[in-house]
């Protein structure tokens, strides 16, 4: 396992029973570096949408939690937010509750001289996502494939 999935995963575990008691949900939890920053973001969200104030009690009790435990080496960023509009579809509660709608897939390399798809979510599991494109044309694709899987958004 890598640094960044250790990270991942143990600010998961020190944030869920927050999560849990406030009943949101956590959409995911990322360990990235950008413009020579490390960031550790946490994305959360409940029905009827996550407010400013949610996301300051979140923030504020998760830092206490990263101070107490300290577990990353790294100066980082921390940042709680919305997942926003085009939220990125991870696990399989995103797929699920996605099933029917429209997303966007990025793909690592091209397949069929692109890796930009757009189409309705038909279906999912471990090894594959199935997509409608538009026509009615049924596209498979491998799990390993995809870079990025994202509700489609029009503005």
């Amino acid at each position: 396992m890598s640094k960044r999935e250790i990270y991942e995963q143990k600010t998961e575990e020190l944030i869920m029973p927050l999560i849990e008691q406030h009943q949101f949900e956590l959409v995911d939890v990322e360990y990235v570096k950008e413009g020579g920053n490390w960031y550790l973001r946490a994305y959360i969200d409940k029905p009827g949408g996550i407010t400013v104030d949610d996301c300051e009690l979140v923030s504020r009790a998760l830092s206490d939690l990263l101070d107490e435990h300290d577990f990353i080496e790294d100066a980082y960023i921390l940042e709680v937010s919305s997942p926003g509009l085009g939220r990125p579809l991870k696990k399989d509660k995103d797929f699920a509750r996605s099933i029917g709608e429209e997303v966007d897939v990025k793909t690592f390399r091209a397949i069929q001289h692109q890796k930009d798809f757009t189409g309705i979510l038909k279906a999912y599991d471990k090894e594959k996502i199935v997509l409608e494109l538009e026509g009615g044309e049924e596209m498979t694709f491998a799990r390993a494939d995809i870079a990025l899987v994202r509700l489609a958004f029009d503005f």
